[in-house]
């Protein structure tokens, strides 16, 4: 039996090892140096006899029974699991693609090297990701102007099922206490010139209702994540991310999903949905408590969804001018009036830069009401045109 898995975070070390335990030939693919994800970055040091772990290679197509990898090299697999994780959603504003504004998640992985870029720093968006990433920040020194929580936290008195079956949650609170005090609710950064940052009071559509000066070096931004479901652009899903059944099959046979590309919630919830995969991969039954954890999971990762929902109102923060695709510097008014996304990107050529929509996109979609398409397209990662033609020719 020959798994093959795609990530090595919390979910894909999972699925690894239970596959392998399970007797599974087992190939682990990373495109980071170094396994743990953006989650243990650094700190996983990832050791399992029965697990080929290859380091520094992108997976770009799945055909059949086949990985294609950068180099090129093909794997085949009998049951493939992605385990690809997410990347942060970002909202534009002015002045949001200039000088001091970075990304949650990549504030984080500076963090995690001891690096920050700024000593007064403001991290703004939605989401409990927010204070782990200013508590990282404040313990290398910065000063945490603010911490910026667009929504109210009693949209989580409507969870009360989800909260009580994740109570160890709550307990996760603690450790951030040193930047609680820094957190402002109903509130976002909605424009930066400069060192001058404007931050705006919401109402609960995230419109503004007053706002006020700060001055900050740094602004990390982070709304949200979007899976990284490039692998399986066929696969079904549910606002944007893989739909998955008690075993973490997709609809595509043989390939199962793990971690945030199915939900965000958590890398306990990750792990969990790991273990089922990796198990089911590998043709055993999952463990029943292993199975109950990932239900307890996605009932936090449902609530988290519906808590930090991503309101409409943010579109008022953007003038004509803003940018909203950084590759092609495409702005709010050359955003022309389209039916597709095929057609969006084709008459104000907006995803058809380097990260190819996975920054813009959905915010594009977004702000003109073109359907999103799940960045549906055939190959998964760029890839120079030598690599494709070096490709074995197939025989007709």
């Amino acid at each position: 039996m020959r798994v093959v898995v795609v990530g090595a975070g919390p979910a894909g070390m999972a699925a690894a090892r239970t596959a392998a335990d399970a007797g599974a030939e087992v190939t682990m693919v990373d495109s980071e140096p170094d396994a743990g994800g953006q989650y243990l970055r650094g700190r996983a040091r990832f050791e399992h006899s029965g697990v080929t772990h290859l380091k520094n290679v992108e997976a770009w197509l799945v055909e059949g029974d086949t990985l294609h990898l950068r180099g090129p090299r093909q794997l085949r697999f009998d049951a493939l699991v992605i385990a690809t994780g997410a990347y942060d959603r970002p909202l534009p504003f002015p002045g949001w693609d200039g000088p001091g504004v970075i990304t949650a998640g990549a504030a984080q992985a500076l963090a995690k090297q001891g690096v920050t870029l700024g000593e007064r720093v403001i991290v703004s968006g939605t989401g409990p990701f927010l204070l782990p990433v200013a508590t990282a920040l404040q313990d290398l020194g910065a000063t945490i102007v603010g911490v910026y929580e667009a929504n109210s936290p009693a949209r989580w008195l409507r969870e009360p099922r989800a909260v009580l079956a994740n109570r160890h949650k709550i307990s996760e609170l603690a450790s951030y206490r040193k930047v609680l005090s820094r957190l402002e609710t109903r509130t976002a950064v909605i424009a930066k010139h400069g060192s001058r940052v404007t931050v705006a009071k919401l109402d609960r559509h995230w419109r503004p209702v007053s706002h006020r000066t700060e001055h900050a070096d740094l602004v990390c931004i982070g709304h949200g994540f979007l899976p990284r479901t490039d692998l399986v652009p066929n696969a079904k899903r549910t606002n944007d991310f893989l739909d998955v059944d008690e075993r973490q099959q997709t609809s595509v046979e043989g390939v199962y999903a793990a971690g945030e590309v199915t939900g965000i919630g958590g890398a306990d919830l990750a792990e969990a949905e790991g273990v089922v995969a990796g198990a089911a991969a590998a043709g055993l039954e999952p463990p029943a408590e292993v199975l109950d954890a990932v239900r307890r999971g996605r009932l936090f990762a449902r609530a988290l969804a519906r808590a930090h929902a991503i309101q409409p109102g943010w579109r008022t923060w953007l003038s004509p001018d803003t940018t909203v695709c950084r590759c092609e510097k495409v702005s709010l008014e050359d955003l022309a009036d389209a039916t597709g996304m095929r057609e969006l990107k084709l008459t104000s050529r907006v995803a058809m830069g380097r990260c190819q929509g996975r920054i813009c996109a959905r915010n594009a979609s977004d702000l003109t009401g073109v359907p999103f398409d799940g960045q549906r397209r055939v190959i998964a990662v760029p890839i120079p045109l030598g690599e494709l033609a070096e490709l074995p020719e197939e025989e007709s």
